[in-house]
């Protein structure tokens, strides 16, 4: 690694009053030992030397004043060839989001791990574990790869062994433990495997802010500062005021309740400063990378820690993988808020970040509005989607974001659109031939909704049909699917699989023309390449004046429809049909 140090953190009884460790091999030389608060722990600092060798090492720890000593093994692994070189995700992709427990069951024979706390597996309660599982992914890859999508973020895998409702993974006990129930780490690795023979990418999703209160250290805690607000009886609740970071004015009590705060009484918040545990979630999040032949990251809560501690995290990463990228949850629909966290941001700003990409909630928020509501004004409809690309201004890399429709914390897509087969269309193209990094999440290929159950976290995380066997529908087969949503897998096969082919939409200029009578045309330019992207969201068609967008088509004469493949002169004008997204290549 470019960073020789390692530092071991070593639990077991009474093994913080040994004051001496020694290693067999040479090329591991010992740089530190620190005691902790609690007696249970040793923290030792090593220097892994460029002559290192993967293998066993075993150390010898001594208290000589005790007359006392006691050894253990530790290995080194051996990196995988060029793994600093690796590519993280990028514009090209397109992410596929899936919550585990219920997209598949392939192997229910881990579906209830007795020993585990929570031994209830039940599909008709939408907060118990329904048993998708690493295996059911595996098994599905094909399909995935097939819809068009070359990158693949999956919501927490790590052990959750709490009593109830962690079925959703962010409740974590053991940061380097696959939750049994989804299976092994051998398993995991055996995901990355069989994703990259498919040239897919695996984002892992990380979470530095907390952990679950059944986390093993929360018995014999390292420090006396491990954890925010350690010790107390009262729960000091976040309070979720993310500009803290931007505003001018914020009070000092604010930002430490936005950063110190706990999310639920479950969920402890960990303290950063603390310098080894700094060191514990830096190496943690590297090892994963090395293990699991990682694409990506996504972090949860990215603006909840320490700034300076995520600062210090991003760099670690970068410095050892370069070309890597990360995407971080910053949850606010400004995007002044969240361009603080980017790379590059050349604001005012302490803690500068390494983080190549956050999540566009801005442009999420601003897509559901400008489908649903209607175009009688100048501030309303479509317009919503020019204004707040006109806001990229505040981004240091605007095509570096990740964008989407919904994902597993929010109203799915289909039901913030009323159910309408023909605006579920149009946010997919539109997600499909926008700047940035598509990601959608697993159902809104088929219209999965949650209508009748607004923000029901248990119902917006449906069980995928034909995950499990005896499903009546079975998207994998195509039994038993509705007409509309035969429609939708193909639309969606059809956009994202031409995506993969198109150079001006991975990296292309984008110029867009503001939105007249309902009609939002945009393109996007790259030296031959040209596309043009037609939104139109009257119920009867359309017919363009290709004269008014001659910037873009410049000196085009024929344009392809990229579904039907349709060929017309532009001279004879484009007709859109009513309430539809049509995609042309020009030339």
């Amino acid at each position: 690694m470019n960073n020789p140090e390692l530092q071991l953190m070593i639990y077991g009884d009474n093994v913080g009053a040994f004051t001496s460790v020694s290693v067999d091999k040479n090329f591991v030389r010992v740089n530190g030992v620190h005691s902790a608060d609690s007696p249970n722990y040793l923290f030792v600092d090593l220097i892994v030397t460029k002559k290192a060798k993967p293998g066993k090492l075993t150390f010898t720890l001594t208290n000589k004043n005790q007359n006392r000593s006691q050894t253990f093994e530790f290995e080194l692994k051996n990196r995988a060839e060029n793994s600093a070189q690796r590519e993280g995700f990028n514009s090209s992709d397109a992410i596929y989001l899936i919550t585990p427990d219920r997209f598949a069951n392939g192997d229910p024979s881990n579906d209830v791990i007795d020993e585990m706390l929570e031994t209830n597996l039940n599909r008709m309660d939408d907060f118990a574990r329904h048993g998708g599982d690493i295996r059911g992914i595996i098994n599905h890859l094909d399909y995935i790869k097939n819809m068009g999508f070359t990158a693949m973020w999956i919501t927490p895998l790590l052990e959750n062994d709490m009593p109830r409702q962690s079925y959703h993974g962010y409740a974590i006990t053991d940061l380097y433990k696959k939750d049994p129930r989804f299976g092994t780490n051998e398993l995991y690795q055996e995901l990355a495997k069989e994703m990259r023979k498919r040239d897919m990418k695996l984002i892992m999703d990380q979470v530095l802010n907390h952990i679950g209160s059944n986390h093993w250290w929360m018995d014999d805690l390292p420090f006396d500062n491990w954890l925010n607000y350690q010790g107390e009886e009262e729960l000091h609740v976040t309070n979720h005021t993310r500009q803290v970071y931007t505003d001018p004015y914020a009070s000092e009590i604010d930002n430490q309740k936005m950063q110190d705060g706990w999310f639920v009484s479950t969920m402890p918040d960990m303290n950063q400063r603390n310098p080894f545990l700094a060191t514990y979630l830096i190496q943690n999040s590297i090892w994963w990378i090395e293990f699991a032949d990682l694409g990506g990251i996504r972090i949860d809560t990215y603006s909840y820690p320490n700034p300076e501690f995520t600062a210090k995290w991003t760099k670690a990463i970068i410095n050892e993988y370069p070309k890597f990228n990360m995407v971080g949850e910053e949850w606010s629909t400004q995007p002044s808020v969240i361009a603080k966290w980017q790379k590059g941001y050349e604001g005012d700003f302490e803690h500068k970040q390494e983080l190549g990409s956050l999540m566009d909630f801005p442009l999420q928020e601003a897509l559901v509005a400008a489908l649903v509501e209607e175009d009688n004004s100048w501030a309303n409809g479509l317009i919503k989607l020019y204004q707040a690309l006109s806001m990229d201004f505040n981004y240091a890399d605007a095509s570096n974001l990740v964008i989407f429709p919904d994902n597993h914390d929010m109203d799915r897509i289909f039901t913030s659109l009323g159910e309408d087969v023909n605006l579920q269309k149009m946010a997919l193209t539109y997600l499909s031939t926008m700047r940035g990094i598509p990601q959608v999440y697993y159902g809104t290929e088929i219209g999965m909704e949650n209508t009748g159950f607004p923000h029901n976290h248990g119902v917006i995380r449906t069980d995928f049909p034909g995950g499990w066997d005896g499903d009546e529908k079975n998207v994998f087969t195509g039994e038993n699917l509705k007409p509309f949503e035969e429609d939708l897998i193909e639309y969606t096969k059809t956009m994202l699989n031409w995506r993969k082919t198109s150079e001006a939409v991975h990296n292309g200029d984008l110029l867009h023309f503001a939105p007249v009578d309902a009609i939002y045309v945009y393109f996007r330019l790259i030296e031959d390449e040209k596309v043009m992207v037609v939104m139109n969201k009257n119920e009867d068609g359309r017919q363009l004046d290709s004269n008014y967008y001659q910037q873009g088509i410049g000196s085009a004469s024929r344009a392809t429809n990229i579904f039907d493949q349709t060929v017309t002169n532009l001279s004879d004008g484009l007709t859109i049909p009513g309430k539809s997204a049509v995609v042309f290549e020009l030339e």
